[in-house]
């Protein structure tokens, strides 16, 4: 019983070890002050990140955990909580009522595009757009984006910008791109 118990400690510390040493080599983004692991999935990632609390905490009201921690692919452009803080006074407390839910959730899908496209196939989009790119949202909405300099800005239904200020940040079930500022649809 001994032997059995030292050896199921010793199996737990090589997993650990071996856990960790994975995590290390891993190529990894930070993000708020916490490194994004690519092996984990978008949710995983995100909750761990101190520039995104509030989109955390919206995704979590409008009912899409599940949703972003499923196989995806999804395109995730992540507006930080300095985006959010841009909005009118009151705007973010107004949408995580329980009877604003369908607002917030579409608010929170437009930010979302099928599949896993990475700034440097953004780019080639915008390239081959002749300066713009069109792309639909789970929301059924469409971001137009172009360039401006070297960053890509996205512009939204209402003619609002955002610009991207950290890209590819890869997921197990995607990528994020984290925008400066708050989307909206029409």
């Amino acid at each position: 019983m001994k032997t059995l118990k030292k050896l199921s400690l010793s199996l737990l510390a090589v997993t650990a070890l071996t856990v960790g040493n994975v995590n290390a080599q891993e190529k990894t983004v930070m993000v708020g002050g916490a490194a994004m692991y690519p092996s984990k999935n978008i949710i995983e990632n995100a909750v761990n990140s101190k520039d995104h609390t509030t989109l955390v905490a919206a995704v979590k009201a409008a009912g899409l955990v599940e949703t972003l921690e499923g196989a995806g692919p999804f395109t995730v452009f992540a507006p930080t909580n300095e985006a959010f803080a841009k909005l009118p006074a009151g705007t973010v407390d107004n949408l995580v009522k329980p009877e604003n839910k369908a607002t917030l959730t579409a608010i929170l899908t437009y930010h979302v595009v099928a599949g896993k496209i990475d700034a440097k196939e953004l780019m080639q989009k915008i390239k081959e757009g002749h300066g713009k790119a069109t792309l639909k949202t789970v929301q059924g909405g469409t971001l137009t984006f172009t360039m401006k300099g070297k960053n890509i800005m996205l512009t939204d239904e209402k003619g609002n910008m955002a610009m991207i200020t950290i890209a590819d940040v890869y997921q197990s079930n995607g990528v994020i791109h984290v925008i400066d500022t708050v989307l909206m649809p029409k």
